[in-house]
């Protein structure tokens, strides 16, 4: 068995890499779109919105209901590639980590 300082030095260690990835999630963009890409939505892999793109045809006010709905669509469009973006990344910070089976590390 490892010694106790040595356990120690490996979980600073882990934390300190964990939150490097973090860090770096907010460079990685991903895009949502919706409608066919009429609507879409750059966001940060961390969650942050940087840009939305409405086309056009659809700023009229009879289509107000429709642009609503797609920008909600484009939103969760991008949140949920985002999510999957964050996951890979963490993924590969802790596929090298010796965990015991089943230990998940909350992020």
């Amino acid at each position: 068995m490892k010694d106790l300082n040595d356990i120690l030095a490996m979980a600073q260690n882990v934390q300190q890499e964990l939150s490097k990835a973090q860090e770096g999630l907010d460079t990685i963009e991903v895009e949502g779109a919706s409608g066919g890409g009429l609507v879409k939505v750059k966001t940060s892999a961390k969650g942050r919105v940087i840009s939305l793109a409405i086309d056009e045809s659809l700023l009229q006010p009879s289509e107000k209901q429709m642009l609503e709905d797609l920008v909600v669509a484009a939103f969760n469009d991008a949140r949920a590639k985002a999510d999957a973006a964050s996951s890979a990344e963490m993924a590969k910070m802790t596929s090298g980590l010796p965990l015991p089976p089943g230990f998940k590390l909350p992020f």
